[in-house]
């Protein structure tokens, strides 16, 4: 059985929660006993324990964030509240246009009660994500950086006053740049673009699957050298090749650079 490994707290106030599906993470920031809840993932007995979890540490989730429309980040579970949850106004269009597709990923023996997690996500097209922290919380500015890369409206969270950079499916050690849904490379190079600024000036980084590192600009550069060796020679010695799927998403990259010569 997939089991959640325990809140493990990576900044003050930042706590990452990693499955055993995917190697992917779900993030907490706090706030006195407010939480801003990121991605929660991904069985549902992962589900039930991230909960219980919350409540055992008196937090109330005061928001949540969804960083993409891919079935693994656009989860919730009752126990979580009624907390309003936010989407980028391209991701949750995806998610509408592909609802069939999003329930059917997550499975044949998914809970129904759980099943219409997506329903409950709502459009926020600001660059700052509004009182991340509730009514009794502090102000703290929580900006959004929005970009196509990876699929539609995909958001990363930049915590300038924790110094923590949360990119959601992208700047992965597990997984190489993924460019798909739109099959779109040059969308992705935008990305890390409009990503750089704010990784250079991160002292720690969650990815959406992988681990948390204290050295972000190490991830840019993988990720950036990657494809240029891709849409350059057509090939890549990047080690992220030997894990699972990846080989495949490698020759589907290769195949993009192809199509753009």
């Amino acid at each position: 059985m997939s089991t959640l490994r325990r809140l493990e707290e990576v900044a003050p106030g930042v706590f990452v929660a990693t499955s055993r599906r995917a190697v992917t993470t779900t993030t907490v920031v706090i706030d006195g006993g407010n939480a801003l809840l990121v991605d929660p993932c991904w069985t549902p007995t992962e589900l039930d324990a991230l909960a219980g979890d919350l409540i055992a540490l008196g937090l109330r989730v005061t928001t949540g964030f969804s960083t993409h429309s891919h079935h693994d980040h656009m989860l919730w579970h009752p126990n979580f509240g009624d907390a309003p949850r936010w989407t980028s106004p391209r991701a949750l269009e995806f998610a509408h246009q592909y609802h069939e597709e999003l329930v059917e990923g997550l499975g044949d023996d998914w809970p129904s009660e759980l099943a219409d997690v997506f329903d409950g996500l709502v459009a926020l097209d600001d660059e700052i994500i509004p009182s991340a922290f509730g009514d009794t919380g502090s102000s703290e500015p929580i900006r959004l950086l929005t970009h196509n890369g990876h699929s539609p409206g995909h958001t990363a969270l930049w915590l300038e006053e924790r110094g923590v950079f949360v990119a959601g499916d992208m700047l992965s050690d597990v997984e190489l740049p993924l460019p798909f849904s739109p099959d779109d490379l040059p969308s992705y190079l935008e990305a890390l673009d409009v990503l750089a600024p704010c990784v250079l000036a991160a002292s720690l980084l969650i990815p959406g699957h992988g681990h948390v590192t204290g050295d972000p600009a190490t991830r840019l550069d993988a990720d950036r050298r990657y494809l240029d060796d891709v849409i350059t020679r057509l090939d890549s010695p990047d080690p992220r090749r030997a894990n699972r799927d990846m080989e495949e998403s490698h020759q589907r990259t290769v195949q993009l650079a192809r199509e753009m010569r």
